[in-house]
């Protein structure tokens, strides 16, 4: 007689966090696919992060039958935040990316995980209006595409429509809301790189909030009337040392964190276009990685030539976009990686920043590979440029403007605009 299992339900991994939403979907998913839970949680440095201990048990006394806690600060920040600094990659000029690039970082190991337990299907809490449905399920499609998905906001059996009906649901079952309330309904994703804020007055783009979700980044109100002063260093690309002192990079970007905060800096209030085509508004708290992107643009800019500085500025906007729109693994991410790396080669050097309520002002970049002659780039003659040599560079460079009023003369199609009214003679 063959030996009946103690459990033989189906397994599905979900990815958790503790909040509001992932603790909801594990008795949902129970009730709903009557199968195993397993728990997942990617610490990322989140500022609220519980004890992986307290963690473990909140998804145990939910209904999970095991939860994995894993540490992936030191991968996220070298092998997915860094990257991302090289490139100088910023959506819409403004968003440093930080939830972007965390969810391919917890599906990469959510895969894993669910292939070690033999689970047929993966799940996350991302509603269906935002962006990382898009980057959990791309994930899971590059590495395992035979894993089911169960995605419950986008489920014909999920009949929560609002985050005060998941607070009811919450409540019903006796869930731990860690201080979420129907007063404050802000929704929040944090690791170590940002803390995102979104919900409540925000949703509203006519309206001033007070900035009391803040827990990061001082008010520009109450940041000290004495600027403050840090000097990073790098190494090809990559930060390496703090005032002089090397640090790791978990290290080096909370210390960054806590004289950028105290200065106010990193603090945005932005509406964004989501990949799905609606839009959201969004407070987001980055203050050591502002610093980073500032220190790290001063240096480019210092040592790298004209046209290889150009061309890696528009591949930057490119670069947000794969990371923002869940393309981490992808074959072009990878591919212009390539080319970054190339360019990070001469990235080496300090950069002295000062920081005065909300402001990053450079106070001082020096590098090994710096291509800036003193000399050179001064109104003094040198010879190594003769000034006189610019007379024949414009007329080449000149030539097709003044080819073109030569030929057509009036009737060239080149728009001059309006004429003041010239004084009489």
């Amino acid at each position: 007689m063959a030996k009946v299992q103690k459990n033989s339900k189906k397994k599905v991994v979900l990815a958790y966090s503790g909040g509001l939403d992932t603790s909801i979907i594990i008795p949902w998913l129970i009730e709903n696919y009557d199968c195993e839970v397993i728990a997942f949680a990617a610490d990322l440095g989140q500022n609220d992060f519980p004890d992986a201990k307290a963690l473990e048990q909140k998804a145990l006394n939910t209904g999970a039958s095991k939860c994995y806690v894993l540490d992936l600060r030191k991968e996220f920040l070298e092998d997915y935040v860094w990257p991302t600094v090289r490139a100088g990659a910023r959506y819409e000029n403004t968003y440093l990316l930080g939830t972007s690039f965390a969810r391919p970082l917890i599906a990469k190991y959510q895969v894993k995980i669910a292939e070690k337990e033999g689970a047929y299907a993966v799940a996350h809490g991302a509603t269906g209006k935002g962006n990382d449905q898009v980057r959990f399920e791309l994930t899971y499609a590059a590495m395992n595409p035979k894993l089911e998905v169960i995605a419950p906001w986008k489920d014909p059996k999920w009949n929560i429509h609002s985050r005060e009906d998941a607070i009811d649901y919450a409540q019903a079952r006796g869930i731990s809301l860690n201080g979420i309330s129907k007063k404050k309904i802000y929704s929040e994703d944090g690791n170590l790189w940002h803390l995102s804020h979104e919900g409540g007055i925000l949703e509203e783009p006519d309206k001033e909030h007070k900035y009391d979700m803040l827990k990061h980044t001082k008010t520009y109100e109450k940041a000290p009337s004495k600027p403050g002063y840090v000097t990073i260093s790098f190494d090809k690309g990559n930060p390496v040392a703090i005032d002089g002192k090397k640090m790791g990079a978990v290290e080096l970007l909370e210390y960054l964190n806590k004289i950028g905060g105290e200065h106010a800096c990193g603090l945005l209030d932005i509406v964004e276009n989501r990949l799905v085509g609606l839009k959201s508004r969004g407070v987001y708290e980055t203050p050591g990685g502002s610093l980073l992107y500032k220190a790290h643009e001063c240096l480019e800019q210092l040592v790298l030539d004209k046209e290889t500085l150009f061309e890696k500025q528009k591949m930057s906007m490119t670069y947000a976009n794969l990371v923002y729109n869940g393309q981490w693994f992808t074959p072009l991410r990878q591919a212009m990686d390539a080319f970054i790396s190339e360019t990070q080669k001469v990235v080496t050097g300090e950069v002295t920043l000062k920081l005065y309520k909300g402001n990053i002002i450079p106070a001082g970049i020096k590098s090994p590979y710096s291509l800036y002659d003193m000399e050179l780039g001064g109104f003094s003659d040198v010879e190594m440029y003769d000034q006189k040599d610019a007379t024949g560079f414009i007329r080449c460079y000149g030539l097709p403007m003044k080819t073109r009023a030569l030929l057509l003369g009036k009737k060239t199609n080149v728009d001059f605009g309006g004429e003041a009214k010239l004084p009489k003679k």
